[in-house]
C-alpha cells in the first residue's frame, strides 16, 4: 500500500510526534509512505522521520492553490492509495489536490481549533476565523473520504463546528512511544535535577507546550506567584519554544518577581527526562484535542493538574 501523507511541517508539536512515532510501525506492516509538508521547520522531528526511510517532500506553494497544482503533479508521480492530510492547511491543499483523481483523502482531526474559548485570543481576526471555519468546513463535507479524530471531544467538536455526520469520524486515540520515554527513576530524577541546579527536595512543577495562547501559560505564572509565599523553595519549569506570547509572559515574568523561580527552558529534546525530574505536571491550556504533554508525564508517573477540558478529561481519566 502507498500512501501519501500531507502535514504543515515536522515541527515540534503533537501531530508531528505523533507522525514519527508511527512510521515505523506502518513500515512493518507494509505501507509504503512519503510525507509532504508544507514548509520545512528547523526544530522538529525530521531527522527521525527521515530515520524510517520514508520519503520527504517539501512543496514550494504559499498558497492553497499552488500548494494543490504542486500536490496533483506528485500525486501523478506516486500514485498513492491514499492521501492521508493533518491540519488546517494540509487538509485545504491536500482535499483541493486530490479532487477529482479518485484517490481517497482522510483527515485526521487533532485539535478544536472552533471551540469558543478561542475568540478570547486578541489576536484572532473574526473575519479570518469565520472564512477559515467555511473552507475547511467546505472542503471537509464535499472533498474528503473519511475523517479520523484522536479523541471523541476533537469528534464532537468538528461535528458541531463543521456540519460532518458524526458516521463519518473514526475516533482512535494516540499514544506515546514508551521506549523513546524511559522509565522514571530516583537516579534519573537526581541526575536531571543537579544538571538544572536543582535540589533533591525541591518542589518542581512542570509545563509542556510552545507558548502561544491555547497553552494558557499566563495562569500559570500567576498560580505560581500566589504559591511562592507558603513555598519559597517552589521551582517552575516551561519547557517550550517562543511564540507570540513569549513577550507578554515575559513581562508577567518580571512584574510577578519570579525570577530564580519560573524558568523558561525554551524548546528541549531532553523533555522526558525534564519530566522524570520534576513532581507535578500543570496543563493550564484553554482548548486541547488531545494532549500528548500530559500523557508523556502520565507514562512517567507523574500526577497531572490540567484545565477542565473534554479531550483532557478523557485522557486524565482514561489514564488512571
Amino acid at each position: 500500500m502507498r500512501l501519501l501523507y500531507l502535514i504543515n511541517g515536522l515541527g515540534a508539536g503533537g501531530a508531528e510526534r505523533s507522525l514519527a512515532e508511527l512510521l515505523p510501525h506502518m513500515r512493518a506492516a507494509g505501507i509504503e509512505t512519503t510525507v509532504v509538508c508544507l514548509r520545512r521547520r528547523e526544530i522538529g522531528v525530521e531527522s527521525e522521520v527521515r530515520l524510517t526511510d520514508c520519503r520527504v517532500e517539501v512543496l514550494a506553494g504559499r498558497t492553497h492553490l499552488q500548494r494543490a497544482r504542486e500536490l496533483r503533479l506528485l500525486l501523478r508521480e506516486i500514485r498513492p492509495d491514499v492521501v492521508h492530510t493533518t491540519l488546517f492547511d494540509s487538509h485545504v491543499a491536500g482535499r483541493l489536490g486530490a479532487a477529482g483523481t479518485g484517490i481517497p483523502v482522510i483527515s485526521s482531526l487533532v485539535g478544536t481549533p472552533y471551540v469558543a474559548s478561542r475568540a478570547r485570543d486578541e489576536r484572532l481576526s473574526r473575519k479570518a476565523f469565520r472564512f477559515v471555519r467555511e473552507i475547511d468546513g467546505w472542503t471537509a463535507r464535499h472533498l474528503t473520504t473519511h475523517f479520523h479524530a484522536i479523541s471523541h471531544a476533537v469528534r464532537d467538536s468538528y461535528v458541531a463546528a463543521l456540519g460532518i455526520r458524526p458516521e463519518r469520524i473514526t475516533v482512535i486515540e494516540r499514544g506515546r512511544d514508551t521506549h523513546r520515554l524511559g522509565e522514571p527513576s530516583e537516579e534519573r530524577r537526581l541526575r536531571v535535577r543537579a544538571m538544572l541546579g536543582i535540589a533533591a527536595d525541591q518542589p518542581v512543577l512542570i509545563n509542556v507546550g510552545r507558548q502561544e495562547h491555547p497553552k494558557g501559560q499566563w495562569t500559570l505564572l500567576q498560580a505560581a506567584a500566589s504559591l511562592l509565599p507558603r513555598n519559597p523553595e517552589l521551582r517552575v519549569l516551561i519547557a517550550g519554544r517562543e511564540g507570540h506570547m513569549t513577550p507578554a509572559l515575559r513581562s508577567m515574568h518580571a512584574q510577578l518577581g519570579l525570577n530564580g523561580h519560573v524558568v523558561f527552558l525554551g524548546h528541549r529534546t531532553d523533555v522526558p527526562d525534564l519530566l522524570a525530574a520534576s513532581d507535578i505536571f500543570v496543563f493550564p491550556s484553554l482548548h486541547e484535542g488531545l494532549g500528548g504533554a500530559a500523557l508523556e508525564a502520565m507514562a512517567l508517573g507523574l500526577p497531572v493538574v490540567a484545565s477542565d477540558l473534554p479531550a483532557l478529561r478523557e485522557v486524565v481519566e482514561h489514564g488512571r
